[in-house]
């Protein structure tokens, strides 16, 4: 009776062990692969020119000589271009915005990083061979969204594009420049009447045209239709082509200006509003291109981390972005040694100056949003797992316990011949001591061979329709792990001390009995 409690007791301890052990391997394995994947595909640093808190990166066009100068920096490997953005897929009348990511195909560590990720068990056609042709990879959720696969065409469209059309529509809905903008226009309503004539040309006080001059080029700022853009930058450069006269504190302009400002300030005046509305729809035609690409390959995505919706080669992403030829957002760096990010950042950041953000990829917002959950998980994790052993080693103390009172005879007559009460509290001590060491061990190699053969466990829950690690939530197959020596054997100095100290409050209580009494069995 007293040998099934103890072992009872035991299997508590070592399922405890058990059951952190492997938990604590699979997070580690995730973590691991998830960062793999990651550095796989990310920059290892992100130089961008003149971030700006509200708004956009400036494009960088002379982007070749940046990266000339950082890769002279230790550990720096390849300086590439960096393009990523957002684009509406459209397959066959099916619409919905994606990211996508620009590869540039020289980099062989891009290529190869991507190609680690293909899903071949599902799509074993799959490749990251861009060619010089528009091909994609795409990730397994969009594939599966709009139930494509290898050989595919799909179409894009550069959400660019739209916020151009955007643009245009809100332009179109406010009234002329010379309604909208009444106060900056009513001083180029008057300066035909300001015009004084000098010899061969025309004078304007300096002040008067600086009074309509600035309203005037501060609208450019606005957002206007094209054509009275185009008008009020012909306006503005004819008034620009005066000559100064400090003396006098007037401009003088040639009868050819002044007709050209007069006749540029008549069409404004006469400007109609659903005529330019249409030109300007017309117009909206050369903006939306829709791109036709191939899908040449599909990798595993995952739900424990962000990645990109689909991966196109480097011109096409700029031509996605809208940049200009050449033009890209960002540098990315890439290293020998992913984890000495930190401190070549540092570097870089002296050798190009504060005009550059660097951001190293360990202080990615998605790098740190998957590390803080993975970090939080493990916690809560380590937390309600522990409590499995802690009730173990209460169901061990309730054991000796038991064992005390069964032995009430044995105890008395010890402490009759003598026996000190430390004596009678390492007898059950070390009882506890061999509970704790039996079930950490025990635990720890049966966890160390679960996660060794988790692939068949995992298909064995699979053939019964249970999958709590399924491909597409983790992004792998077979769920990664990870063996920590130090993490497991710390569980099992923790499972030690546990049953040790459920040990001790037992035996203490059993040094303190009445020799007599136990000997009687009162």
């Amino acid at each position: 009776m007293l040998s099934s409690f103890t072992l009872i007791s035991l299997i508590g301890v070592m399922l405890g062990v058990l059951v952190l052990v492997v938990v604590m391997a699979v997070y580690a394995g995730l973590e691991r692969e998830v960062k793999t994947r990651f550095l796989g595909f990310s920059p290892h640093i992100q130089l961008s020119h003149f971030p700006q808190a509200y708004g956009e990166t400036p494009a960088l066009l002379d982007w070749q000589s940046v990266a000339a100068k950082v890769k002279t920096l230790p550990h720096v490997q390849t300086a590439t271009a960096y393009v990523a953005d957002n684009v509406i897929i459209d397959v066959e009348d099916w619409q919905n915005p994606v990211t996508f990511m620009g590869v540039d195909t020289s980099d062989p560590a891009q290529v190869d990083g991507i190609t680690k990720m293909l899903d071949l068990k599902n799509h074993p056609d799959s490749s990251a061979d861009f060619g010089i042709d528009d091909r994609v990879v795409v990730s397994s959720r969009v594939a599966d969204s709009f139930r494509i696969g290898v050989g595919n065409t799909i179409r894009l469209y550069s959400t660019r594009n739209f916020k151009e059309v955007m643009r245009v529509y809100k332009a179109n809905d406010k009234p002329p420049l010379r309604e909208a903008f009444a106060d900056a226009w009513s001083g180029a309503s008057k300066l035909t009447k300001t015009w004084k004539a000098a010899g061969d040309k025309f004078t304007i006080p300096m002040e008067t045209l600086a009074d309509i001059y600035e309203p005037l080029y501060a609208v450019l700022d606005e957002n206007l239709r094209q054509p009275e853009r185009d008008l009020l930058s012909a306006l503005l450069s004819a008034m620009e082509k005066g000559e100064k006269n400090p003396i006098a504190g007037v401009y003088s302009f040639t009868s050819d200006t002044k007709t050209e400002i007069e006749k540029t300030i008549e069409e404004l005046n006469q400007t109609d509003r659903d005529k330019m509305n249409a030109e300007t729809y017309k117009s909206l035609e050369k903006f939306v291109l829709p791109k036709d690409v191939q899908v040449i390959g599909v990798y595993q995505a995952s739900m424990m981390a962000v990645t990109p919706d689909v991966f196109v080669p480097l011109s096409l992403a700029q031509d996605l972005a809208g940049l200009e030829d050449g033009a890209v957002q960002s540098i990315s760096l890439r290293l020998d040694d992913a984890y000495a990010a930190p401190a070549v950042s540092a570097e870089a950041r002296k050798t190009l100056g504060s005009d550059w953000a660097i951001l190293p990829w360990n202080e990615h917002p998605q790098f740190v949003s998957f590390s803080m959950l993975i970090s939080q998980q493990r916690v809560m994790m380590y937390f309600s797992l522990s409590f499995i052993m802690l009730v173990a080693a209460f169901s061990m103390m309730a054991n000796i316990f038991t064992v005390t009172i069964q032995k009430r005879r044995e105890i008395g007559v010890m402490k009759a011949l003598g026996a000190a009460p430390g004596q009678i509290v390492r007898v059950f001590i070390y009882q506890g001591m061999l509970l704790g060491l039996l079930g950490g061990g025990l635990g720890i190699g049966l966890g160390r061979l679960v996660i060794h053969f988790r692939g068949p466990i995992q298909q064995l829950f699979r053939s019964f329709g249970f999958d709590p690690f399924s491909a597409q939530m983790v992004g792998f197959d077979v769920i990664p792990a990870h063996h920590n020596p130090v993490e497991q054997a710390l569980i099992g100095v923790m499972a030690f001390v546990l049953c040790t100290l459920a040990a001790l409050v037992p035996a203490f209580f059993a040094s303190r009995s009445d020799a007599a009494k136990s000997l009687r069995n009162l």
